[in-house]
């Protein structure tokens, strides 16, 4: 029986800190996969002809409320995001909908903060 008093030996530390960078290279290894499946995506969409959109609108996890405007191309539009017409863009800003901080699609309509 071991004493619940002592101190975890070296070894036994060492084995779980290589089970937990494990884990976490299994974790950024998926993440790279997804990020490469996305990239291929968006070169796929544009290798079929069809033309970028101007404007997107970016919704929350759950997919109902509309969380972002963005120009159409950003990098941080995701895959919860559709594309919109220029006229639904300003509307969904005027409605409250925030602009995107990387894009800045307020300052490309023109529209004052």
């Amino acid at each position: 029986m071991t004493d619940p008093d002592a101190e975890p030996s070296r070894l036994a530390l060492l084995r779980f800190l290589e089970r937990v960078q494990q884990r976490d290279l299994e974790r950024t290894r998926r993440w790279i996969a997804q990020e490469e499946q996305r990239a291929e995506a968006v070169r796929d969409r544009r290798a079929d002809g069809s033309p970028e959109p101007e404007w997107l609108i970016e919704h929350g996890l759950t997919g109902r409320s509309p969380v972002y405007v963005h120009v159409g191309g950003c990098w941080s539009g995701g895959r919860r995001s559709r594309a919109v017409a220029r006229d639904q863009a300003r509307r969904a800003l005027a409605d409250g909908i925030q602009p995107c901080p990387q894009c800045r699609p307020d300052t490309e309509l023109g529209l004052l903060e």
